[in-house]
């Protein structure tokens, strides 16, 4: 992509220099959610991960400087990407069967079961309405497959505050995604 007679702003040569530190881990990260989707889905990890890219470069007002700010901010995009994924297949398939969630650290690794990402979205963004800092922890170790003390770097608090918070949020999550998936 070419600028023309524009030099890239400050933002986009940090963020350069920070992507091939933790590309290899994004698309590891990616990898493992989109393990997780149904069979015979299009989107593979390298262009999740190039389009988490495109849309960190339109972020301009963030400060990229540590690797765990981008993972963190890069799992938000890539929630956000495979919620829109969702959200066009389900456009084109009604009724579609879901699979209840598991938020643990299996469906982080990619190892746990498929997943309803868009349950995940809507009891995240109740979440968030409640308590911003959990719902931001949940994005950075369920999206973005961050550990405990990279997600306290990242939030800027203690390892034990993450551990607390991270059991909080993870059973608040369970508990209301399988009331939604129960019709309650």
């Amino acid at each position: 992509m070419t600028t023309g007679a524009r030099s890239s702003p400050p933002d986009d040569a940090a963020l350069a220099a920070l992507i091939p530190v933790v590309y290899d881990e994004l698309r590891r990260i990616a990898r493992g959610y989109l393990g997780r989707e149904r069979p015979g889905h299009t989107l593979q990890p390298t262009a999740l991960v190039n389009e988490v890219y495109l849309r960190l470069r339109k972020d301009r007002a963030q400060d990229w400087q540590t690797r765990a700010q981008v993972i963190g901010i890069a799992a938000r995009a890539m929630r956000q990407i495979l919620i829109e994924a969702a959200r066009a297949r389900n456009a084109q398939k009604r009724g579609a069967d879901f699979v209840r969630v598991t938020l643990d650290e299996r469906v982080a690794a990619g190892t746990g079961p498929e997943v309803d990402v868009l349950a995940v979205d809507a009891a995240l963004t109740r979440l968030a309405a409640l308590d911003a800092v959990q719902a931001r922890l949940v994005e950075l170790r369920y999206f973005g497959g961050l550990t405990i003390d990279e997600c306290a770097e990242a939030l800027g608090v203690s390892a034990a505050t993450v551990k607390r918070h991270w059991a909080v949020a993870r059973a608040w999550l369970q508990r209301e995604i399988a009331r939604d998936a129960d019709g309650r």
